[in-house]
């Protein structure tokens, strides 16, 4: 037989298997040694072992050596001819330890032996399947049996298969987003600290200018400007300022040249700090530098550290990855946070210190605003002429009293002129201004004339005129001492001096904000915006890599010419190419092949960032030398005479006792293939926290991306053999078991959905195998009619194996369909397979236990 029979590699736990069948072809010595080296956890050592049933004995030495390491187990199946009438065995090949199945070439006209002996291999190497049946070998007559057999298989149809696993692979990597933006509140509290421009509370006492500094004496000189300023104000703008000399030693405007002077003085100071310190990493230079110009640095407060930025930042990759976002969504994300962490120095603080205190600001500042009283001109006229009116109707004094309240009016506007606030003591400064005097004058007179003529035509008594003329005066002088403090105030407010004070409080949360976020937080600014970028770097590259491993192209998923789906394994993936030990050369580098398996995978040797002086280990292409699995994709074997492929397995007819049913895939089989992908992804990334805690710009893409290939292949590859009803193999070695364990949701794959829920096939067909009443009818025996007289004819000798995958327990209506009845049902953690193995023994002189001495065998 030339056709392929065994699988490329088995699930973690399977029996190894290997094919001793001599075809001149290759080693059998080779195909033990790699077999033996072929890793086995939880230390069982399981073979399933392929040979022609002449050459049992020969190969005595062969099995032997399986036993070499340590007590082993093995079946044999033990091809035989259609002329073969008895078995010699070894007694290496005896029970307890050893058993044979004893099967003939020729059990279906029609049918190739190499469709009969590929499900059973798929079947016996699953580690339930193989203790059952060597238990039940170990209780039949010699351990030696043939088998018969009734099996179902549930897979997924081409069309579906390559459906679910190109959605599987979108699922996990998604569509290419921009990066968008990022805030302190969509990331953990370690990293919002180099977001949000916030001071750690640990800082919100610290003098960063103290007074004594040069930055600090501009700005306390500016202060005191400030209180100078508002001081001769609050002097200038009551009564006294008006009507007394209080007024005549202040000097406003030259209070406010002095505030946009030393505020002018502390922008200096301040720019010429940030230009001095603008690297984007603080160092002692920097520090003396900044002491020079007044801004003194505390340590790093205790809030944040260079030290936590990695696991903030691996929380936060897995808390996006945990919210179902796709890796490159997740690459996003990152790249946004790698950008809005990323250190720029404080020179780039300069242009928001322009716009604080930039030379327009100043100029508005120190600008010379004209002082206006005495609101509208025709008001001041009307008013001051019914004042003056009313002073007027004391007669004969009306003639005089009348038009001196109004030159009493005129003579108020023009004292708040000569004593206006924005005119200095010297006349150096003045900014001009209108009280309206005029206005008043003419109206007092106007009023005051009328008054008269009108006290006089009344003839008012005295005392009604002397209370007249007291209301009219008290009225004039409160009203000019209203104006003036309306005013004052009006131009106060557009001189606004007071913002300075405000400029200043804006200046000093700059310097405290630069302080803190571009000098003190330089170094772990730039740790987090360099390890955030690698690790979306990162996640890009591992999406690129799934997109472009995940594409069907020839491999098993998405096969050419039409061909149904194959054992074949893919792409790169160890052990896939010719049927085992067919001695084919390992495919070349430019294959894609590569000999790595899960089994394999020593996280210690395999870690980029073991030894960051080493190169990273990548290891060759091709199966190891002498492996029991096959070479390559393109070695399955001897070429058709037409030149067309080999057979492939399922492209053969199949027995029949071997039923196949395709789904079109159940509802939860993208999902389990997505959660699979996102679990060994979680994985790939717990292996390189440590190096980008330590250089993040020393990542080696390659060798993650490898990795990511490979959990590919594997995903694909339990897809191929279970539909994913099997788990992840149990990865070992996992650096941060605590940062995992909040994703223990996505990262523990032992909880699988049923069968149903996966195919699409309700697997309450196999119940209904596997609870009917026993008949050995129901079961075909892997054997010809010629051979039936070598069978024992004992009903009670024989010994049955039902075995069914955890994965169907569940029916349809995803209840129990087996409901307590099948005890000794036999479930299995993988495979598509269920049925049933009945194992008939042989007549007890058909089986003979030889030594290869006896028999003449070398």
């Amino acid at each position: 037989m030339n056709a392929r029979v065994l699988p490329e590699r088995p699930l973690p736990g399977h029996a190894v298997c290997l094919d001793l069948r001599t075809a001149g072809e290759y080693d059998p010595e080779a195909v033990v040694r790699a077999a033996l080296d072929a890793p086995q956890p939880g230390g069982e050592r399981r073979f399933l072992v392929l040979d022609e049933a002449d050459r049992l004995v020969a190969h005595q030495l062969l099995y032997e050596r399986l036993s070499s390491y340590g007590p082993a187990r093995i079946v044999c199946l033990a091809v035989g001819g259609r002329r073969e009438r008895t078995l010699s065995r070894t007694p290496t090949l005896r029970p307890p330890a050893a058993g044979v199945l004893w099967v003939f070439d020729t059990a279906e006209d029609g049918v190739p032996g190499e469709a009969v002996l590929r499900p059973l291999v798929d079947v016996l190497s699953t580690p339930e399947v193989f203790d059952a049946v060597l238990r039940a070998l170990g209780e039949v007559v010699h351990g030696v049996a043939v088998p018969a057999v009734r099996v179902l298989e549930h897979d997924l149809s081409d069309e579906a298969r390559a459906r679910a696993w190109r959605q599987a692979v979108e699922g996990l990597t998604g569509p290419d987003v921009p990066a968008g933006t990022v805030s302190a509140e969509q990331v953990p509290a370690a990293l919002a600290l180099l977001l949000d421009e916030g001071v750690p509370r640990s800082l919100s006492d610290h003098r960063w200018l103290p007074p004594q500094g040069r930055a600090g004496a501009r700005i306390a000189a500016c202060d005191e400007a400030v209180g100078d300023a508002v001081d001769g104000y609050h002097r200038v703008r009551g009564a006294a300022g008006l009507l007394t000399g209080a007024g005549r030693a202040v000097d406003l405007p030259g209070d406010i040249e002095r505030v946009t002077a030393e505020l002018d003085r502390v922008r200096t100071a301040v720019a010429d700090a940030f230009a001095a310190a603008g690297g984007s990493r603080l160092t002692a230079e920097h520090r003396g530098v900044l002491r020079d110009r007044g801004i003194e640095l505390p340590e790093l407060p205790r809030e944040i550290s260079r030290a936590g930025i990695v696991p903030a930042l691996r929380d936060h990759t897995h808390e996006l990855i945990g919210k179902g976002l796709p890796l490159r969504s997740v690459a996003a994300r990152l790249s946004a946070l790698s950008a809005r962490t990323a250190p720029v120095g404080s020179a780039a603080r300069l242009a928001r210190l322009d716009a604080l205190c930039g030379p327009e600001r100043l100029r508005r500042l120190g600008g010379r605003y004209p002082f206006t009283a005495g609101g509208s001109r025709p008001v001041a006229f009307a008013v001051t002429g019914f004042l003056a009116l009313l002073a007027g109707v004391w007669p004969p004094l009306g003639w005089v009293l009348g038009p001196a309240v109004g030159v009493l009016a005129a003579g108020l506007a023009h004292l708040m002129l000569r004593r206006r606030p924005n005119r200095s003591p010297d006349g150096r400064i003045d900014g001009g201004g209108a009280t309206g005097a005029a206005p008043r004058l003419f109206g007092g007179v106007l009023g005051g004339l009328a008054g008269a003529g009108l006290g006089q035509f009344l003839g008012l008594p005295p005392w009604a005129g002397a209370v007249a003329l007291t209301v009219s005066l008290v009225v004039v002088v409160l009203l000019a001492l209203r104006d003036w403090s309306l005013a004052v105030d009006d131009w106060w407010a557009r001189a606004d001096p007071e913002e300075a004070w405000r400029i200043l409080r804006e200046i000093q949360t700059l310097v405290v904000t630069t302080a803190v976020h571009d000098w003190l937080f330089a170094e772990v600014r730039h740790h987090c915006s360099a390890g955030a970028g690698a690790v979306a770097r990162l996640l890009h590259g591992l999406a690129v890599t799934a997109d472009a491993r995940g594409r069907p192209h020839g491999d098993p998923v998405g096969r050419p010419n039409g061909q149904e789906r194959s054992y074949a394994a893919p792409a790169g993936a160890p052990g896939s190419g010719t049927w085992a030990g067919s001695g084919s050369e390992a495919p070349g580098p430019d294959s894609g092949a590569s000999s790595w398996n899960w089994e394999e995978w020593d996280p210690v040797e395999d870690d980029v960032w073991s030894d960051m002086d080493e190169e990273p280990v990548v290891r060759a292409s091709g199966p190891p030398p002498g492996s029991p699995y096959p070479a390559g994709p393109t070695d399955r074997g001897p070429a058709l005479p037409d030149g067309g492929p080999p057979p492939l397995p399922d492209s053969l007819p199949a027995p029949a006792w071997l039923e196949r049913r395709y789904g079109d895939g159940g509802p939860l089989l993208v999902d389990t293939l997505v959660g699979d992908l996102v679990a060994g992804t979680l994985l790939i990334l717990d292996g390189c926290w440590a190096g980008v805690e330590r250089d993040p710009g020393a990542m080696a893409s390659t060798v993650h991306e490898q990795r990511i290939a490979e959990l590919l292949d594997e995903t694909r590859l339990r897809l191929e053999r279970d539909v994913a009803a099997s788990p992840p193999p149990r990865h070992e070695g996992v650096r941060d078991a605590d940062a995992l364990s909040a994703l223990s949701s996505f990262t523990d794959r032992s909880d699988r959905p049923d069968a149903a829920r996966l195919t699409g096939v309700a697997p309450d067909a196999v119940a209904r195998l596997l609870l009917a009443e026993d008949d050995p009818g129901r079961t075909v025996a892997l054997c010809g009619p010629e051979h039936l007289r070598l069978l024992s004819h004992d009903p009670l000798a024989a010994r049955k194996v039902r075995f069914v995958p955890e994965a169907m327990r569940r029916g349809a209506a995803g209840d129990d369909v087996w409901r307590g009845t099948a005890e000794d049902v036999v479930w299995t953690g993988a495979g598509r397979h269920a049925g049933i193995l009945r194992l008939v023994p042989l007549r007890a002189d058909v089986v003979h236990t030889v030594r290869a001495e006896e028999a003449g065998e070398p």
